[in-house]
């Protein structure tokens, strides 16, 4: 194997891209990327070992720093945008208050088949419709919807 350096370099980044679903962290695929760039160049040209380990290592680093941020984007989401997005299914919204509540008291709505602790600025009778302005973590806030 270690004759046809084309087969060493492939294996070596069979190896790291496995281990990279293993270990956490979303970093050594990027070698394993650059091991199977080195793979490719051995079976085009034969480079020596020295000029090998500068291909694997420039070829690795390159794909780290180009490649890693743009993959995440694109596979993991931000926490930030996730909680935009969940506020957004609950924003604008309209409930139905179970019981009365208002400034000083803690009440309940019901919204997409659940019940909610919420809380409203302004008096709310149950059977009211409401409309849904914030959330926090399990608590809306809601404001009376106007007729």
């Amino acid at each position: 194997m270690f004759a046809r350096p084309e087969l060493f370099w492939f294996f070596i980044g069979l190896i790291l891209l496995l281990a990279e679903l293993v270990i956490p962290g979303f970093f050594i695929l990027f070698f394993g990327l650059g091991a199977w760039i080195t793979a490719l160049v051995c079976l085009i040209w034969e480079p020596s070992v020295n000029l090998q380990m500068v291909i694997f290592g420039i070829t690795s680093i390159l794909a780290l720093a180009g490649l890693r941020r743009l993959i995440q984007k694109k596979l993991f989401y931000n926490k930030d945008d996730s909680t935009h997005d969940i506020e957004d299914e609950f924003t604008g919204r309209e409930a139905v208050a179970e019981n009365n509540f208002g400034k000083e008291k803690v009440g309940r709505v019901f919204f997409k088949g659940t019940s909610w602790h919420a809380e409203s600025a302004g008096e709310i009778r149950e059977g009211d419709r409401v409309i849904i302005r914030e959330k926090h973590n399990f608590k809306l806030i809601v404001e009376p919807k106007f007729k």
